[in-house]
């Protein structure tokens, strides 16, 4: 398997896996407890690692989410507590998720290892976001927290990506949203309000973004040998059957 092959087959499992935590009942049950939406907790605890920085320059490092959403989140967050602040409650649940979904299975440390180089093998270049986030410390609390973070880091990393390549392949990040299989429901999820550009040449660019992205992500992925990026791929999809199962079930895989 090929780096950009191990790019395309990990993209699903990434995505997932890397931002589970931040959908689940326990992190907005959390964001209520700080007085926080759970709109506000994913923007400041996403965004909050760049610092108490301008909205504008958070909206432009996630890229896909609607200037005013971004402000919204921020401002609401802002009157709270520093987005600095909220990014350590957001990591800390992050890292909670990882202990209690990931802790026993069965291949976590291997995960750890292999997902490790790939952070470190990776360019951080026009991905302020998964720099940020990279730079801090990855906890060694347990084994469960840590994999979670670095899944965290895999899906930055693609975001990160995915944002440079819709960019060079001609697309606005509304423009890939719309042209994404959730199209505009999607749009809508990320703050977007119709009405819509028309679709154009959206979906045939959007397919040449994902090959730039598997392109730019494998260069991290060649971190590891052929061997080890189809073990990596095996152990994502492990990984995710052990995530969903129900707390305390552990299947085997």
């Amino acid at each position: 398997m090929t780096p950009e092959q191990t790019a395309a087959e990990s993209r699903s499992s990434i995505q997932e896996l890397g931002g589970a935590f931040a959908e689940d009942p326990k992190t907005l049950r959390r964001a209520r407890q700080l007085g926080l939406t759970g709109w506000a907790f994913y923007v400041a605890g996403r965004g909050g690692v760049l610092g108490d920085v301008d909205p504008a320059i958070v909206g432009a490092a996630i890229g896909f989410i609607n200037t005013e959403a971004i402000l919204d989140g921020w401002a609401s967050a802002r009157r709270v507590a520093p987005p600095p602040r909220i990014a350590r409650h957001h990591r800390e649940e992050c890292c909670r998720w990882g202990r209690e979904r990931l802790e026993l299975f069965h291949g976590v440390a291997k995960l750890i290892d292999l997902t490790e180089r790939v952070v470190a093998g990776a360019d951080a270049a026009g991905m302020p976001l998964f720099a940020a986030w990279r730079a801090l410390p990855v906890p060694d609390e347990s084994a469960g927290a840590r994999a979670a973070v670095l899944l965290h880091l895999l899906r930055e990393h693609r975001a990160g990506a995915y944002l440079l390549a819709i960019r060079a392949a001609g697309l606005s990040p509304l423009e890939a949203l719309l042209a994404e299989p959730d199209g505009e429901a999607g749009a809508i999820a990320f703050g977007w309000q119709p009405p819509y550009p028309p679709p154009g040449l959206g979906l045939r660019r959007r397919i040449v973004a994902e090959g730039l992205t598997n392109r730019i992500i494998g260069q991290a992925f060649a971190a590891l040998e052929a061997p080890e990026r189809v073990e990596l791929i095996e152990l994502l999809v492990g990984a995710r059957l052990t995530a969903a199962a129900p707390t305390g079930e552990y299947p085997v895989v």
